[in-house]
């Protein structure tokens, strides 16, 4: 990678990506898009474009402009949002990803996309999910995702399009807010943590889902970008994950720091019915072989840098 382009970067992944990726690969070298502008230093920090990536000319023009050799696609509808609005995330996921893909094949660019445990379903083996199994999702995020990497390998096979992406976990963050993943709730009970000193979860107690923190994300999508291509044999999605957790696992986690720390719950029949369709658990042995994929964040590690980044955030 040497010139990057970056779609959705004023999201939850792509806030603390173009960051990382402008201090390796140098400030012009990585230019940000989104479809809003914000006091951000995605925006201020270096090359910015407004973007809708469903305007298929306009993301071309960018990237001819830029000489981009590498396309990250990171804009999309999450989950929960995208089930109360499914027309719209089947729009903005589906063509705004063939666009980007056109885009990569036009100029025969390296590409990325990243993929969801979402595209598992409740058909699909709950613990140690492996990597090539039953994808039934039942939500449209799902469905979307599960397009994605047909699609995406589909791009590879056809046109030789360098694609390559993850199935990322629930992903935790201190720089962004929650951004209607159902996954947020392990984002928000820090915050509230914090400001509130207890914390009303949506997802039920016992509900164990994949998560990973930030840092680990965002090294991984660096990592499989910069891997040789010829070891690569998934390419469009690679389970990874981190740590495998409950709601009251990141209670217990936070009450190591803050005992008077109180949880109860609220459960939100949506959001409940989508994580109660993916895994508990997911195997990244093929990413380990492939790619040396390994997350340095378990929960009690990933708990002390949230709450202190969160406290200088929070003031």
């Amino acid at each position: 990678m040497k010139k990057i382009l970056i779609t959705g970067a004023l999201g939850q992944i792509g806030s603390e990506l173009t960051t990382k990726l402008r201090e390796i690969y140098g400030t012009d070298n990585v230019v940000a898009t989104d479809i809003r502008e914000a006091d951000s230093p995605v925006v201020t920090g270096g090359p910015f474009e407004i973007l809708d990536v469903t305007d298929y000319e306009k993301m071309l023009m960018i990237a001819k402009k830029y000489q981009v050799d590498t396309v990250i696609h990171l804009a999309a509808l999450l989950s929960a949002k995208a089930e109360n609005n499914p027309q719209l995330a089947w729009n903005l996921n589906m063509n705004g990803l063939m666009n980007a893909l056109e885009v990569a094949r036009e100029l025969d660019t390296k590409f990325f996309t990243p993929s969801s445990i979402g595209a598992f379903g409740p058909n699909t083996p709950k613990d140690l999910t492996p990597q090539d199994t039953i994808q039934r999702p039942t939500t449209m995020y799902g469905v979307n995702k599960v397009a994605g990497e047909l699609l995406c390998d589909y791009y590879y096979n056809r046109f030789g399009v360098d694609t390559r992406g993850v199935r990322f976990p629930g992903l935790i963050s201190y720089v962004t807010e929650p951004g209607g993943g159902t996954t947020d709730y392990a984002v928000e009970i820090y915050y509230e943590a914090l400001k509130k000193g207890s914390y009303t979860s949506y997802i039920a107690e016992g509900t164990q889902m994949d998560m990973m923190y930030m840092p680990d994300a965002v090294n991984a999508i660096i990592q499989l970008m910069e891997a040789d291509s010829e070891k690569l044999v998934h390419r469009n999605a690679f389970n990874i994950t981190a740590v495998s957790a409950s709601p009251e696992d990141f209670e217990a986690a936070i009450k190591k720091q803050l005992p008077e720390f109180t949880m109860d719950y609220k459960v939100d029949p949506v959001r409940q019915k989508i994580a109660e369709s993916w895994p508990n658990s997911i195997d990244c042995a093929a990413a380990k072989d492939e790619w040396g994929f390994e997350a340095k964040y378990d929960i009690d590690k990933m708990t002390t840098d949230m709450l202190e980044k969160l406290r200088e955030k929070l003031g």
